[in-house]
């Protein structure tokens, strides 16, 4: 059984259902109250296998890439940061109001918001029982919040990195564009970094492989039931490893 995981939530889980966005339907682009109840529900029954939770949030339900080319890269990953504590920030209400203990850290200085990023602090914050909610990106620009969860699972000692994605779990390229795709059930950093895999960041597959963090988790994100399993040790998406 795993003792703390991080769990990289991406921003369009909190997003209403693509089909719901083509019919019109939604009062909102970027929130459904009952998905974002859901992941709280899904990081909650994590939480309640006995496991410290650090959630590492995603923005793309907010903001992606840029405006244009001739756009700054470095205010259009700011604004992703900033998407990503406005998703923090919704599912930590989500968890208050399921009676339940949620602190959201950044990465950067706002504290009429939230509390600024310390690993000790969000170590203290997960063994006294809350869920930790790492918002914010790293701080810095040019860096994804994939990067983002291996760094934090390296400060805060953390047995593995779960990710959901869109795709069962690691392929040995894209099965989206390659019908011939094979999956990969058990690969190595090492692997994964040479052969290109892009399901995560080379750079996130890199410090998992640098810091010794023992495994990384990825699987189907659109049943969150599958976080649970993957916690109870169900041969579920892939295990990449040292």
């Amino acid at each position: 059984m795993y003792k703390r995981i991080i769990l990289k939530l991406s921003g369009e889980t909190l997003a209403p259902p693509p089909e719901q966005l083509k019919s019109g339907e939604t009062p909102s682009y970027t929130f459904d109250a009952q998905r974002v109840d859901r992941a709280a529900e899904a990081i909650l029954a994590l939480h309640d296998l006995g496991v410290q939770v650090g959630v590492v949030m995603g923005g793309g339900n907010i903001w992606r890439g840029r405006f244009t080319e001739e756009m700054n890269p470095v205010n259009a990953d700011q604004m992703g940061m900033l998407a990503t504590v406005i998703n923090a920030l919704a599912v930590q209400d989500a968890i208050l109001r399921a009676g339940r203990k949620a602190v959201v850290f950044t990465a950067q200085d706002m504290p009429r918001f939230a509390e600024l990023y310390r690993a000790d602090k969000a170590i203290a914050a997960m063994e006294a029982g809350a869920v930790a909610l790492l918002s914010g990106g790293t701080g810095n620009p040019f860096f994804t919040t994939d990067t983002g969860a291996a760094l934090r699972a390296a400060e805060l000692k953390a047995d593995a990195v779960f990710k959901g994605t869109t795709v069962d779990g690691v392929y040995d390229s894209d099965p989206r564009k390659n019908p011939q795709a094979k999956l990969l059930k058990d690969v190595s950093y090492g692997q994964c970094i040479s052969m290109g895999i892009k399901v995560m960041d080379t750079s996130a597959f890199q410090i998992c492989l640098d810091q010794k963090i023992p495994e990384i988790r990825i699987f189907r994100m659109d049943d969150l039931n599958n976080i649970v399993r993957v916690a109870r040790g169900e041969d579920v998406g892939s295990r990449v490893h040292a």
